[in-house]
């Protein structure tokens, strides 16, 4: 009896609301062959909708950064206690060396005044690929330019490879095509940090010395010998130490403390001196050329 009656129903509401639900079935249809067929008002529809998911994008961004924030300022709140110790740290061993705190002081800011931190935010990041990549909220109009490193509050992220007006593609440590200079923290051997594609949370440093003396645990970081990253900059810590592949040297396999798949907010290195730096070894190698020719 009840279903017999929900019919009724229907067929009643259909019957009274006929000439309503027939005007909006024919909207509907006008309105699809509108956008379809018509490439003017398609390309309106298109500019629309776009502005409107890019709108809910951007609330449901903020949402999360607003929930995050409590998480962020812990974090940053610990790394400034760890910077400001480091810097006590090295303000008073220059202290010791030079007797002379003025003079220490002039070398800490000469030190940090060459090179310049741009905030930036992660706006896509590909974690599962071989060839993973960053895409960050900074481009050229913001001074961002290629060879440019890239750091989180985790240590080394990445290199920009491509730059655009507002954006710019990062190659992150965990790209096979990554390669960067980086050392033991307290030893003056350097090798290359490479990554293998196995881990998103560990890489290898290649070609350390076989006398050299390392241990699991140590922290590894950037060597400086490069106008991308200062020297110091952290990286990761040693996890294992095994032979290379020719036994001529030690591979490091590096637990890496950048978190990538959670990563969202990093900072653009940039120094004034990389334009003169690059132009040196540019120069250099065509000399190096024109001597090889001239054999």
């Amino acid at each position: 009896m009840s279903e017999s009656n929900g019919k009724g129903g229907l067929v009643d509401f259909v019957g009274k609301y006929n000439f309503y639900l027939l005007f909006i079935v024919l909207e509907a249809a006008s309105l699809t062959l509108l956008f379809k067929f018509n490439s003017y008002q398609g390309s309106v529809w298109f500019s629309a909708a776009n502005s409107v998911v890019s709108r809910i994008n951007g609330a449901y961004t903020d949402m999360v950064s607003f929930f995050q924030l409590r998480e962020v300022n812990s974090q940053l709140t610990a790394q400034n206690i760890a910077l400001q110790r480091e810097t006590d740290n090295l303000r008073q061993a220059l202290i010791t060396v030079t007797k002379d705190t003025t003079l220490t002081e002039k070398l800490m800011r000469d030190k940090l005044a060459g090179y310049n931190l741009m905030p930036a935010t992660v706006v896509s990041n590909s974690a599962e690929r071989t060839n993973n990549y960053i895409v960050i909220d900074r481009g050229t109009l913001d001074g961002v330019r290629p060879e440019m490193g890239v750091v989180g509050g985790g240590g080394v992220v990445g290199i920009v490879y491509l730059t655009g007006p507002h954006h710019s593609l990062v190659i992150p440590v965990t790209n096979r095509k990554s390669s960067i200079s980086c050392r033991v923290r307290g030893q003056n051997y350097f090798g290359y940090l490479q990554w293998d594609g196995s881990s998103m949370l560990s890489a290898y440093l290649d070609d350390v010395p076989r006398y050299a003396k390392v241990k699991v645990g140590q922290a590894v970081e950037t060597s400086g010998y490069s106008a991308v990253f200062p020297p110091g900059i952290f990286v990761g810590r040693v996890r294992a130490i095994s032979n290379s592949a020719d036994g001529q040297s030690y591979r490091l396999d590096v637990t890496l403390g950048t978190n990538f798949a959670n990563l969202r907010d990093v900072l653009v290195v940039t120094t004034p001196y990389k334009a003169e730096i690059d132009t040196l070894q540019v120069h250099a190698l065509q000399v190096d050329d024109a001597a090889q020719a001239g054999k």
